[in-house]
């Protein structure tokens, strides 16, 4: 048989991949539709952390206006993106560099430019599965490490999971699952004790009380990573972006991708950062669902700074459960994904108050058959 006639050839294919678990992301309402012969139009997804508002109209009629410029490259470093960055989080351009596809476009480049073979890069568990997939694709070491009991960061675990070998140092703040957030104290011993770099993702940070990017004007060894997926509302467009010391951006931009950020996403993009009165109603809708949710779903929920809550619904497993929600039309997260997690954990993305009472009717629901 001719080599081009094999259905696979996988020792093509860098061996540190093999061992890699693919990443799972939230079911979608065709597929739900499907499996349970759902109408679509009654599905609601709160398994992916999405705005339920949706984007801001200012956004969809920028990338309305821009359609007709498709057929010309964007700008190489997306300056028009990253001047709209600047101006909303007061930092100058020299610390921000915008990236696609979304926040994990920011960390695989990240891993191109700092990752050597056999570098160890700590992650504190359960949180976003990305980090390590981009890791260990990049040769790194993951070295895991789990929250204190209450789901806080455990800094003191941190500190003494560092070697000679630690890069990089993986912080969610608020962390994807538990939407607790790092306290600066334990942020700050973690960045003077460290000898490699602080990679802290915020992606939901305009849903919490306070954010750690003024850091980066007092270590050198921080990046803020940042979305515009989740309150802006533009999951679809995939942009993200960093914060970061200057040295840094001048590496980084060496290794980026150029022209990867659309036309159309970079109008979004502007257009988004500029409409404070959306962001606003969407902060203002999340904060009031997650007292919602957490006073009414009749299982252990855990507070909450991000656009989703956590429920813990033991002594039953999350597969039933969350099963028992998909079949009324009710897309959620199970947490067993999430290394470190457990059989019980569910994470629900905060909807609409309309979209809130069917989640708390569900729950009541499961529990009514038992």
């Amino acid at each position: 048989m001719r080599w081009w006639m094999c259905l696979s050839r996988p020792e093509l294919v860098k061996p540190e991949i093999a061992g890699i678990a693919e990443y799972v992301p939230g079911r979608s309402i065709e597929e739900i539709a499907r499996k349970f012969s759902l109408d679509p139009g009654s599905i609601i997804k709160l398994g992916s952390n999405e705005n339920v508002l949706g984007p801001s109209p200012k956004a969809i009629e920028a990338i309305r206006s821009c359609a007709g410029r498709v057929n010309i490259y964007p700008s190489a470093d997306a300056c028009e993106l990253v001047d709209a960055i600047s101006a909303y989080t007061g930092f100058p351009a020299g610390n921000i560099c915008a990236s696609g596809p979304g926040m994990d476009g920011l960390l695989d480049n990240l891993m191109r430019l700092l990752i050597l073979p056999d570098d160890e890069v700590i992650l504190p568990i359960p949180t976003f599965s990305y980090y390590e997939i981009a890791a260990r694709a990049n040769g790194a070491v993951p070295v895991h490490v789990n929250l204190a009991e209450d789901l806080f960061l455990d800094a003191d675990a941190v500190i003494n999971a560092e070697s000679s070998r630690t890069k990089i140092i993986f912080l969610c703040s608020p962390n994807n699952p538990t939407g607790k957030q790092v306290k600066e104290a334990d942020l700050r011993r973690i960045l003077e004790h460290t000898r490699g770099v602080v990679f802290v993702d915020e992606a939901y940070v305009e849903f919490s009380e306070h954010d750690h990017s003024h850091l980066v004007r007092e270590y050198d060894n921080i990046i803020i990573g940042r979305t515009l997926s989740k309150a802006f509302g533009l999951a679809g467009m995939r942009l993200g972006y960093g914060i970061m010391p200057v040295w840094l951006k001048q590496q980084y931009m060496k290794i980026a991708t150029p022209f990867n950020i659309s036309v159309p996403s970079i109008a979004a993009g502007v257009a988004a950062l500029s409409d404070s009165a959306h962001l606003l109603e969407s902060i203002l809708c999340v904060r009031k669902g997650r007292d919602m949710l957490k006073m009414k779903i009749p299982f252990k929920v855990y507070d909450s700074m991000a656009n989703f809550v956590l429920v813990d619904v033991s002594p039953y497993s999350s597969a039933d459960v969350a099963e028992s929600l998909l079949k009324k039309g009710i897309i959620v997260r199970d947490c067993r994904s999430f290394k470190g997690a457990g059989d019980s954990l569910i994470r629900v993305t905060v909807g609409t108050r309309t979209q809130n009472e069917r989640v708390i009717e569900a729950f009541e629901g499961f529990l009514a058959h038992f």
